[in-house]
């Protein structure tokens, strides 16, 4: 059969598009499960083409789709409905199916009130599709008492039960022999019980795990067609350090060039296995910190201390990974003081990245069961068009005006502090990590110079920060990327000789790099010397800027 897997538009529009643009890495296992079994399959990444969805299932119609599967979340369930009904209308007779985290905790909702949708796939996806598609192919119907799927009887919303768990994740088909992606996952569950996090109830407590020659092979797969940066989405990465690190050491000895980064908590790491992770290119760790009122922490049943979150961010750091936070305001009994200890925590840990989010309740959270046990308010809320509950529309003790005035606190005390968080930023002094010291320091530097750091205006002196950064690498180790920042940062301050000066010694270090020999050429011509500067772009001429200014040298030469 053919089969069309679709990433839907998300409803609300985002400011940075890149935290919704990636489709979930289920629906790779899933698409590569099918494959295997013979099927055709395509996945359509539309988190980008909200209010085309005419055009779009006119799309799968040409494709010649006879399933239609849908990746939910809870943010893009609009998007999937608006596209499954003009779906239903151009192709009928084509079977709708949802799956994922959003239809699973809304399946009954969702069968109940709009008929585009014939069946949701409920928790892990991948047998009960596949059985469901080799129904339709065998029986020309959906097969009404497969275990994991909820359809309609006699018109009325029903759940076969749970399918059991894959308890080997090794037997599924490598998704990387079919599909590119970046988006790697060692484990599926997690051991916590956060409030507000869906995890539990979807995955289970009981964590699986894939074996490291299955991850270690599927990167293999996705090097050797170009990819070299991934990031891990398990809930809890470094979990069982022994595979951790196992898998560093097999990444190592692959000689698998990558970075990665990946998402851990506090109370689970250490610095042997931190050591390996850098090592093997991980460049990033997110940690859920949420808040600095221990209250707070426990009223969301985040279990971890303070203590513990001081000591990952000083071993992170120190490690050359940069360590980021999660932080979530607006929670019950959320206060300026609550807040302000939020603030102190973070002048401890200063973290080289954070994200703030609101408190929001979203289905299958015990946040979620809280709120309709409160409000009495059931699943038909959802027929409103929105992504999510702020806690705080729910919770009379806590004001709209002021927990968005707390958000702006937040941001604002961390953005103003940054520069000075990353300047004093503590290393390792071990000899051997010098090398990968300066590749950190370079690119925290970049996100001063030229990332997003370098565009906030509550960052204070970003490029100054920038090139205390690369300065400082380059006292570790010769870093092309260090050495082409602060010659170009010193270009645009028109200190053309030092720019110069520093150019020309990362030459010497990286003579086949294109960036540097370009920006040196360019201040060549800054100061007049056009012979020198062509010498150096004649061999760039395959680059359009390379034979631009290429061109202008010897425009300039024939003047003179």
């Amino acid at each position: 059969m053919k089969i069309a897997l679709v990433y839907p538009y998300f409803l609300d529009p985002r400011l940075d598009s890149g935290e919704i643009a990636v489709p979930p890495i289920g629906i790779y296992y899933v698409g590569a499960l099918l494959r295997a079994n013979g099927h055709a399959v395509e996945i359509f990444n539309w988190y980008d083409q909200a209010g085309r969805q005419e055009d779009l299932a006119r799309d799968l119609a040409a494709w010649g789709a006879q399933v239609v599967g849908f990746s939910v979340l809870h943010a893009n369930r609009w998007g999937a409905l608006e596209i499954a009904a003009e779906v239903r209308r151009i192709l009928p007779e084509a079977a709708v199916v949802f799956g994922g985290i959003g239809a699973s905790m809304l399946w009954r909702h969702l069968l109940a009130h709009f008929p585009q949708v014939d069946a949701v796939v409920v928790g892990e996806g991948e047998r009960t599709f596949l059985a469901l598609v080799q129904a339709l192919a065998r029986d020309g119907r959906l097969p009404s008492g497969l275990p994991g799927l909820a359809l309609r009887r006699g018109g009325e919303p029903i759940f076969n039960g749970p399918a059991d768990p894959i308890r080997r994740l090794d037997d599924l088909p490598d998704p990387a022999r079919y599909f590119t992606f970046q988006h790697l996952v060692m484990t599926r569950g997690c051991p916590g019980r956060c409030t507000f996090c869906g995890s539990p109830r979807f995955w289970g407590r009981r964590v699986r795990f894939h074996s490291v020659p299955y991850i270690a092979e599927q990167i293999q797969r996705l090097y050797d067609r170009g990819q070299r940066y991934f990031f891990f989405s398990d809930d809890t990465f470094t979990l069982s350090r022994t595979r951790v690190m196992a898998l560093c050491r097999e990444i190592l000895d692959r000689g698998l060039d990558i970075t990665w980064q990946a998402i851990s908590k506090v109370n689970i790491v250490d610095a042997e296995t931190l050591g390996w992770m850098r090592r093997a290119g991980c460049i990033q760790i997110s940690y859920g910190v949420e808040s600095g009122s221990e209250e707070i922490r426990a009223l969301l049943c985040k279990d971890i201390h303070r203590e513990q979150v001081r000591r990952a961010f000083a071993l992170t750091v120190r490690a050359g990974i940069l360590a980021r936070a999660y932080f979530i305001y607006g929670s019950p009994g959320e206060s300026a003081e609550t807040i302000q200890a939020t603030l102190d925590l973070m002048e401890e840990i200063q973290p080289l990245g954070a994200i703030f989010y609101i408190l929001d309740i979203f289905p299958g959270t015990a946040l979620y069961e809280d709120f309709k046990r409160r409000t009495g308010h059931t699943d038909d809320i959802w027929l409103d068009r929105r992504e999510d509950i702020p806690y705080f529309e729910t919770d009379p003790a806590l004001d709209a005006q002021q927990i968005l005035a707390f958000g702006r606190s937040l941001r604002q005390g961390y953005y103003r502090r940054l520069s000075a968080y990353a300047r004093n930023v503590p290393l390792n002094d071990d000899p051997a990590l010098r090398v990968l010291h300066a590749d950190f320091l370079s690119r925290l530097a970049l996100t001063f110079h030229q990332g997003d750091y370098a565009r906030n205006e509550e960052v204070e002196n970003p490029e100054a920060t920038a090139e205390t950064l690369y300065r400082r690498a380059l006292t570790l180790a010769p870093d092309a990327r260090a050495y082409l920042g602060l010659g170009q940062l010193l270009q645009r301050r028109r200190d053309t000789a030092a720019s110069i000066e520093v150019l020309e010694a990362g030459l010497i270090h990286f003579p086949r790099d294109g960036a540097i020999g370009l920006c040196l050429a360019i201040s060549w011509m800054n100061s007049g010397h056009f012979h020198r500067a062509l010498d150096l772009l004649k061999p760039l001429e395959d680059d359009p800027r390379g034979r631009h200014f290429a061109d202008i040298c010897r425009e300039a030469l024939k003047e003179a």
